[in-house]
């Protein structure tokens, strides 16, 4: 396969990785190949961690963060530290090492928070509206309505939060930041916006880790604003029938009757790229410090206590 200035050799092509889809390895590949430009631009400078079927989806995957020694030496790469050592990561750059991933049956690349440059800042952070498990297509409007609630509170704040389905479950709301922030910090203040929220929303929301506590409550789960945690990349592939794709939304959208947590998919999802841009263009022009944020929701904070 041609990509750029690289040839890839895709092995097996027509292995299926999607059965009942009939979805190949060479249409994984052609698939990020044709998404790369609206891609890249959330993924470069950014650690990866791969998510890999090499059997297909039936059968089960596994996490890859460290580097094989087998990678070509022109796939950008970088060491981030853990305790007790270092990982070596893929950094996606360019729309080759993306269709090289495919190659090696990376169906979904979930990527770090942070940028190689200034790696111990994260650039965004997110929250996941993650419904109770029983039947999530029937209670996604409370996803939505979740949604809402966040967004509200997000840009009461001084934030500008951005939205986008997971192709799995729910819905990720993401706020871009301007790296003034280290991860506890960042951690420790979305920590603070889901409480105040399921404070707020008792019946609806929650921030209880334990599934059992949940009931039929939202989940704001904030636990992926941390130290080497990975989030799902835009415009990736998720390992589910029907391949559904993880698709950045602008927020009217979350008004459209149909939508869904898998709305777009392998199938579909190259007609919407040609009717419309990408809502998340110019995220990290949005970008804001922490610090006034801080300020106001302490207030909003300190005066539902005192209500």
């Amino acid at each position: 396969m041609k990509v750029g200035r690289r040839e890839i050799e895709i092995g097996n092509p027509d292995k299926v990785l999607f059965r009942g889809d009939g979805i190949t390895k060479r249409d994984l590949a052609e698939y990020y190949r044709y998404v790369a430009d609206v891609m890249l631009p959330h993924l470069r400078g950014r650690p990866v961690s791969m998510q890999r079927f090499p059997d297909g989806i039936a059968k089960k995957g596994f996490y890859q963060k460290d580097v094989p020694e087998y990678f070509p030496a022109w796939v950008r790469t970088a060491f981030v530290s853990r305790e007790g050592g270092s990982l070596h990561q893929v950094v996606i750059e360019n729309a080759a090492t993306l269709v090289y991933l495919a190659n090696q049956a990376v169906i979904t690349p979930h990527v770090w928070l942070s940028r190689v440059g200034r790696i111990a800042r994260p650039d965004r952070m997110v929250f996941d509206l993650d419904p109770s498990r029983r039947n999530y297509r029937a209670r996604f409007d409370e996803v939505r309505w979740a949604a809402r609630q966040l967004r509200e509170l997000l840009e009461h704040i001084g934030l500008v939060p951005f939205l986008q389905t997971t192709g799995s479950r729910g819905l990720h709301v993401v706020v871009p930041l301007d790296k003034r922030h280290g991860f506890d910090e960042v951690r420790a203040f979305a920590r603070d916006i889901a409480r105040h929220l399921a404070r707020m929303h008792p019946e609806q929301l929650t921030v209880a880790q334990r599934r059992e506590k949940r009931g039929r409550r939202v989940f704001i789960d904030v636990l992926r604003n941390a130290w080497g945690q990975t989030v799902v990349a835009p415009y990736a592939v998720r390992a589910r029938p029907g391949a559904p794709v993880a698709t950045p939304m602008d927020w009217r959208e979350l008004d459209r009757s149909d939508l869904g947590p898998r709305s777009w998919t392998l199938h579909n999802i190259s007609r919407r790229l040609g009717q419309k841009d990408d809502p998340w263009s110019g995220m990290g022009r949005r970008a804001r410090s922490l610090d006034r944020p801080r300020q106001v929701l302490d207030g909003s904070i300190n005066a539902a206590r005192c209500s």
